[in-house]
């Protein structure tokens, strides 16, 4: 039982040295690409949500 959680830790370790963190500018630049494709998206579904709606409101009248 032991043995095992030992394995684990020591793997977890080996792993983590290998762990490679981005610098502040990498986090800066990817994040700012998420945001604006995030705002990109909710503007195009927001636009499709008006058009829907329009629809139908014509269908139902």
């Amino acid at each position: 039982m032991f043995s095992k959680c030992r394995d684990f830790l020591s793997e977890v370790k080996m792993e983590m040295k290998k762990l490679s963190v981005p610098n502040r500018k990498e986090t800066i630049a990817s994040t700012s690409i998420v945001i604006i494709t995030v705002f990109i998206i909710a503007f195009f579904l927001g636009i499709v949500d008006l058009g829907l709606s329009h629809v139908i409101e014509t269908i139902i009248k």
